[in-house]
C-alpha cells in the first residue's frame, strides 16, 4: 500500500471518517465507565473491531462474560459479515496473504459499502484500493475509542441519542451508492427484503434473514442484471 492510495481512498472514507469518530468515541466513553483505561479500548478496536458487539463487550467484560459467552454473542451479532465475505472472495482472493487477512479482519459493515463501489485512479490497483480503505476505517475507529476513554476521564458525557450517528452513517453510504450507480435494482431489492423481513421478524431479529433472501434474489436475478453491468464497464 503506496501513499498515493491512500490520498486516493481518503475522500471515499470521509462519511465513515465522522460516523467512526463519533461512534468510537461513545465506545470508549462506555468502556471508561465501565472501568477500562485507554489501553483496552486501543487493543480493543485493533483486534476485536466488531462495532455494535465492543459496545456489547462493554456489559460482558462488566458482568465477568466466558469466553464461551463471548464468542457465541460475537457470532450472533456479526454473523452478517459471512453475507459479505461471500461478494468478495474473488477480490480478496487476489490480494497478498497479508493483505487478504487483513481485508478479511476489518471488514465491517461501512467498509463493505465502499468496497461495493470500487474507484481507483491511475496507477493504483482494485487490491490497494480496498486495503487504503480498511486502513483508514480501522484508523478511525481506532482513534475514537482511545479519545473517547480520554474525554470519559475529564468531562461528565451523555450518550443518550449518540447511536443515531451510525444510523445517519448508513444512509449517507447508501445515497452515495445510488448517485454513483446507474444499476439500481439491487438497492431496491435489499430494501424491499429488510422492510419484509422487518414486519414479519422484528427489528431484533430481521437482519440474518433479509440478508439471506437479498442474496438469493440477487443470484437468481443476475442474469437479467448483468447486461447493464457489463455495459457499464466497457
Amino acid at each position: 500500500m503506496t501513499r498515493s492510495a491512500l490520498r486516493s481512498a481518503f475522500p471515499q472514507t470521509l462519511p465513515v471518517l465522522f460516523g467512526y469518530v463519533f461512534m468510537g468515541m461513545a465506545f470508549g466513553i462506555l468502556l471508561e465507565q465501565a472501568g477500562y483505561s485507554f489501553v483496552w479500548a486501543f487493543f480493543i478496536s485493533v483486534f476485536v473491531y466488531a462495532g455494535s458487539m465492543q459496545f456489547v463487550l462493554v456489559d460482558l467484560l462488566a458482568n465477568s462474560a466466558s469466553l464461551a459467552a463471548c464468542a457465541l454473542m460475537t457470532l450472533m451479532i456479526n454473523f452478517r459479515h459471512v453475507f459479505y465475505g461471500l461478494s468478495l472472495i474473488e477480490r480478496f482472493g487476489k490480494c497478498k496473504p497479508f493483505s487478504r487477512l487483513y481485508l478479511i479482519h476489518s471488514l465491517t459493515d461501512e467498509t463493505y459499502s465502499l468496497h461495493c463501489l470500487p474507484r481507483t485512479q491511475d496507477g493504483i490497483s482494485d487490491q490497494q484500493n480496498m486495503l487504503a480503505v480498511a486502513v483508514l476505517d480501522h484508523l478511525y475507529w481506532i482513534c475514537g475509542s482511545v479519545l473517547g476513554t480520554l474525554v470519559g476521564t475529564l468531562l461528565p458525557f451523555d450518550t443518550t441519542g449518540i447511536d443515531f450517528a451510525m444510523t445517519a452513517l448508513f444512509v449517507v453510504i447508501f445515497v452515495e451508492q445510488w448517485k454513483q450507480s446507474k444499476e439500481h435494482r439491487p438497492a431496491l431489492i435489499g430494501l424491499i427484503c429488510a422492510v419484509v423481513c422487518l414486519l414479519l421478524f422484528g427489528a431484533d431479529r430481521f437482519l440474518p434473514p433479509a440478508l439471506l433472501a437479498t442474496v438469493l434474489a440477487l443470484i437468481i436475478l443476475r442474469r437479467h442484471m448483468q447486461p447493464k453491468q457489463e455495459e457499464k464497464t466497457e
